[in-house]
This record gives structure tokens, sequence and C-alpha cells, in this order.
């Protein structure tokens, strides 16, 4: 809706025209009527109108002052004088006030009153439409431009500089000028949880015109001559440092970052992290420095959210991670088998403050959370109500596009959480819970003898019925999902940990070691012995 105010001393005039226009028809709104200049502007202060209908001759302020006034604030604003006024010498300052049409309180017809404003309305209209055209090229320009910008940084660092005068001449059409005694001091930002963010605007080109936006009117703001690369999911950004500065460049390029990261949480609410590179004075250092920057992703995936740090080599911990596969496995299985969502974020943060301290490869890390998240859903599966589990490819497409510690954090609190209640809700849902309970029974204490009458007075049923029920609900006898659960942990055992097989047969509840041996093989194939080999 269109804002239309009306201006006049003569109160009959407006009281007039505000019954004689059917306002709502033409997509309009009377934003208010006023007897002087001045109460209007206060009012226009507060909410400026599209369109002003004034008369010249006011007490406070004329009509002409208003105009003025309004013009500086809105140059798109629409204008009709309504006057008693005929002499030229109103009209013609009429015109130099860009106003559309001079109308005469004598010979005023509402009809054509009503006229005007909808030519004001399609005048309107069609200013938006050509605006939205001017900004869409606009931004058809500015992508064109950025890309062919992202396509020179990555010839530059993938195919090295043949040609070095070649190479300037092409840097300084995108602002990168080596000479004058300039050096650069290169730096990459990547969005902190990308994923997520990339959900929210639901469009990757959305989503980067967005983010380099605010960074350019940071900069811009900032008085500085940064150059911007886009480069995927990332940012590179190159900070000119006078080579005879005396200062460290690098207090300069952290405020940067700083202020980019205060701009994106006001206007976006997102949060950067950067990495700084090394002072670069010639090209070839530029294109090394820009290579070890887009290969600091492991730097990258143990920072904090909102980090800013400098470019380091990262030293791995030699110790084997799977190490601790079975005891996070058993820790994470009891969490769901109870179902404890209290214990979700407590027991992930566990795990993550673990990964940090011994900086494991980010690619073992996904590894063994991968292979901890199938064992689960899989063990989540015996227990008959994880049916609509994700698929092992999609699981691995998650966790692989994962960027950081942190992300991964959140990631895994969600996820268990999801498995939590989906199992939450299947169980209220089902007609057997007795059947359910006896699985997560057996589940909790695999470490000991299991008989069929221990879980049938658990339960408070009689145990012929509760052996034909389960029978019935599973296609599997009670002694069969026992040893089954039992085998496939032994496996896990055998697979994830050096204990001998004397010792696994002891955690396992089984009083002989041969009678184990010849379980494991019946339903393996294998000895325990054989399996492990």
């Amino acid at each position: 809706m269109y804002k239309v105010m009306l201006v006049d001393d003569d109160y009959p005039v407006l009281e007039f025209l505000s019954e004689a226009i059917d306002w709502e028809s033409l997509g309009m709104v009377l934003q208010g009527t006023y007897e002087n200049g001045a109460t209007a502007l206060e009012a226009a202060a507060r909410a400026m109108p599209d369109i002003l209908i004034t008369d010249i001759g006011m007490p406070r302020m004329n009509g002409l002052d208003l105009i003025q006034r309004l013009r500086e604030k809105k140059r798109e604003l629409r204008v009709a004088i309504l006057s008693c006024h005929s002499e030229f010498h109103y009209a013609q300052q009429a015109l130099k006030l860009y106003v559309q049409d001079y109308l005469l309180k004598d010979t005023l017809d509402p009809g054509d009153l009503y006229k005007l404003l909808h030519q004001f309305k399609e005048s309107l209209e069609q200013e938006k439409i050509l605006q939205l055209k001017q900004i869409q090229l606009e931004t058809m320009a500015d992508r064109s431009q950025a890309t062919i910008k992202e396509r020179f940084i990555r010839e530059t660092v993938d195919q090295g500089i043949t040609d070095r005068n070649q190479w300037k001449l092409e840097a300084e059409t995108y602002g990168i000028r080596f000479d004058e005694g300039i050096a650069y001091l290169p730096m990459v930002g990547m969005i902190d949880g990308y994923r997520s963010i990339q959900r929210r605007f639901r469009s990757d080109d959305r989503m980067r015109f967005a983010i380099d936006n605010v960074m350019a009117e940071v900069i811009s703001n900032d008085g500085l001559k940064t150059v911007t690369i886009p480069y995927g999911r990332r940012t590179l950004l190159l900070n000119p440092v006078p080579i005879n500065l005396k200062a460290t460049p690098y207090d300069d390029a952290i405020a940067l970052a700083q202020n980019i990261q205060i701009g994106f949480q006001r206007s976006l609410s997102i949060s950067m992290s950067f990495i700084l590179g090394d002072l670069c004075q010639t090209p070839e250092e530029l294109k090394g420095g820009l290579t070890d920057l887009l290969l600091s992703s492991s730097q990258h995936f143990y920072m904090e959210r909102g980090g800013i740090e400098k470019r380091r080599c990262l030293s791995f911990a030699e110790d084997d991670l799977f190490s601790w596969y079975d005891q996070a496995n058993r820790q994470f299985r009891e969490m769901l088998i109870r179902k404890k969502s209290n214990r979700v974020d407590p027991t992930v943060s566990q795990w993550m403050t673990l990964l940090r301290e011994k900086a494991f490869p980010p690619e073992t890390v996904k590894d063994w959370i991968l292979k901890l998240l199938l064992d689960l859903k899989l063990k989540m599966q015996s227990l008959q109500y994880f049916r609509s589990a994700d698929h092992a490819d999609i699981l691995h497409r998650e966790v692989v596009a994962i960027d950081t510690l942190a992300e991964l954090h959140d990631w895994l609190v969600e996820y268990f959480l999801t498995v939590i209640a989906v199992a939450t809700t299947i169980l209220d849902r089902s007609r057997r819970v007795e059947v359910w309970e006896a699985c997560r029974y057996v589940n909790l204490h695999l470490h000991k003898r299991i008989t069929l009458e221990e879980v049938a007075n658990h339960l408070y049923l009689n145990a012929s019925y509760f052996s034909r029920l389960f029978k019935k609900e599973t296609g599997e006898t009670f002694i069969e999902y026992v040893t089954r659960m039992k085998i496939n942990r032994a496996k896990e055992l055998l697979d994830q940990t050096s204990y001998s097989v004397g010792k696994i047969c002891e955690l396992l509840g089984y009083d002989n070691q041969s009678y184990f041996s010849k379980t494991f093989k019946a339903h393996v194939g294998f000895t325990p012995v054989e399996y492990r080999e």
C-alpha cells in the first residue's frame, strides 16, 4: 500500500478529499492530514509518504518549503500541488521542485485527482520494476566479476605464474597491485556451521550475495583497499600493507577480521573464523601463501567458533584413536538403550574434549565417528525400534561435509537426540513393549549369563508365554537372540581390543571357553582366533 499525505490549512478541503477518494481501491492508505507544513514534516520524520498533495500558502511552513525538505529525504516522492494560486511564478517554482501536477482548488474535480493518483501509482510501480531490473543487472555483473576473479586465483594456485607481467596486468584489474611498495597479508575466512547457514538462506547465490555485501560494507567503512575473493565455501582476503610500515601488519588484519565478525553477527547472525597467512611481497610469495591457507583445513577443524589465528603447522597425535573405540561404543550404546536424553550433550562433549586434546587427523576422526554411528545404528536396529535409520551413504555424506569439531559436536547432539526421540515414539506406539524391554535388558547385561526365566521374571510374565510372544514378534527364539547379541559383541571386542579370547569369553558371561569358541564358529564360520587373524 502506498502512503499518501494531505496538507492544507483549509480544513474543509482536507475533510472533503479524505472522504471523496476511495483510497483502498487505489492500493493506497491515507497516512494523515495536516494543516501546515511544519506538522507534516514532523510526521514524515516518523513515516515518509510515497505521495504528497499539498497547498502552497500555509502558516509556519509553506508547501514549497515542505516539498523541498521531503525531496531531500526521498527523491522518488510523487507530488501534486493543490492551490488557489494560478500565478506563473508559483508554477515556475513548482516545476523547479519536480512537482508532477498543479491543481487549482476552484476547478478541482475529485475524479481528476483520482486519475492523477492512479497515474502516480503506475509510475511508482514502474519505477520499482526498473529499480529491481537495475539491481538484478548489477548483481549479475558483480557475480560475473566475482566468478572471473575466483577463476584467476584458482589458476594462480593450481597452475602457478607462468608469465609474471601478464599476471600482474590481470591482477591489477582486480585491485591487486604489488608496485609502489605494497605487500599483501592474505587471510581466509570460513563461515562457522556452514551447512546450517546454507539451509537458512535456501540458496548458495543468495547466501554468497549477503556475505559479499556485508564484507564489502565493512571494508568500505574502514576505508581499506582490501581485496576479497570468493573461493567456494571460503572467502580469501588480501590486506594491502606498505612494506616500510614499522608496526606489525597482523594488528590491522586482526582488527579487520574482528570488524567483519561484528558486521556478520549484527546483519546476518553469522559467525566467521579466520586464519591469517604470511606477508607476501611478490606474486610468487602470494601464490605460495594462498596455497598454504587453502591447505589449512586441519587447523580450521580444531578452531573454536569465531576464532582468529595465524597459520601454523599442526602436530597430530601418534596414539591410535581406535584404542578408545570400545569405551566410546559402550558409553553411547548404553545412553541410547536407556534413552538418556539428558546425557547426550555431556557424553558428546566428553569425547569431543578428548579429540581436541589429542588432535587426531580430521580424516581419522571422521572415520572413527562414522564407524561408531554405523555400529550404533545396527545395535538400535537389533532392539527393533530404529526402523527409519539413515542409510550408510547418507551418514557418510553428512559426516564428511562437517568442517570443524565444534560443528561435529552440534551435529552429534542433534543426531543422538533424534535417535532417542524416534525410539521413544516407536516404543509408545508398540503393542509389545515387553519384547522391546527384553531386548533392552539383554543388551545391558551381555556381560553375564542370561536365561529366559530371568528375563520373564523381570517382565512379570509367565516364561512359556514370554517365549511364545518373543518368537512371534521377532521371528527367532529368545535364546537365539541372546546368542546372536553375544556373538556380535564378541566380534566387536575381537576387532577393537587386544583382549585375549579367554578374557572376551569372561566378559560375555561364558563359563566354558571351549563352548564359547564352538558357538562362535557355528555363527561366524571361524573360531575366535581365526576371526581375529
